[in-house]
């Protein structure tokens, strides 16, 4: 019984290294974008993209959200997601059109980056854009993301604010 275990740790561990290997292999830093066309103007779209908890309880992955004191003038927001603890940073809000988010990570953290949100008018609705600009520090994240998927989340995000605004909406990647 003792040697099946062992062999089991001996398995697990082989793996484990396997994907850390992998995982050293993947680029660090990752770009992906996705888009929506919605049905409601602008305006009624930025306030959804601009309150950060307003998919609390539409998008399965958001836990909660509670909005912190500003630092150097910015406004910051503390977010549990995907069983992460995670500060967002807003960097940049030019209504209704432009919203830049950064991930206040540290250097040890387990991935970082920015979201950029372009919304235009376009048919009488509005066509949203996402764009993250991120980072995987951990090895064995990077093999965990890519195989996921690199608009996971972003597929999320955009399906849950459609979902919000009562439409059925599918995102489309762009490059």
């Amino acid at each position: 019984m003792l040697k099946k275990i062992l062999i089991g740790l001996g398995v697990l561990a082989a793996l484990t290294l396997l994907m850390a290997g992998v995982g050293l292999t993947l680029p660090r830093e990752h770009r992906a974008t996705g888009a929506l066309l919605l049905q409601a103007p602008p305006e009624r779209v930025w306030e959804i993209v601009r309150d950060p908890g307003s998919l609390e309880g539409t998008w399965s992955e958001l836990d909660s959200v509670r909005r912190l004191p500003d630092r150097d003038g910015q406004e910051v927001w503390e977010q549990q997601a995907g069983g992460f603890d995670m500060r967002l940073i807003v960097e940049e809000a030019v209504p209704p059109t432009r919203l830049v988010t950064r991930v206040d990570a540290a250097d040890d953290a387990p991935f970082g980056g920015t979201w950029t949100y372009a919304l235009s008018p376009e048919n009488g609705g509005t066509r949203l854009s996402v764009t993250e600009n991120g980072w995987v520090g951990n090895p064995l994240f990077r093999v965990m993301m890519r195989a996921m998927g690199t608009h996971r989340t972003l597929d999320g995000y955009l399906t849950a604010l459609a979902a919000k605004l009562g439409e059925n909406a599918t995102p489309t990647h762009l490059p």
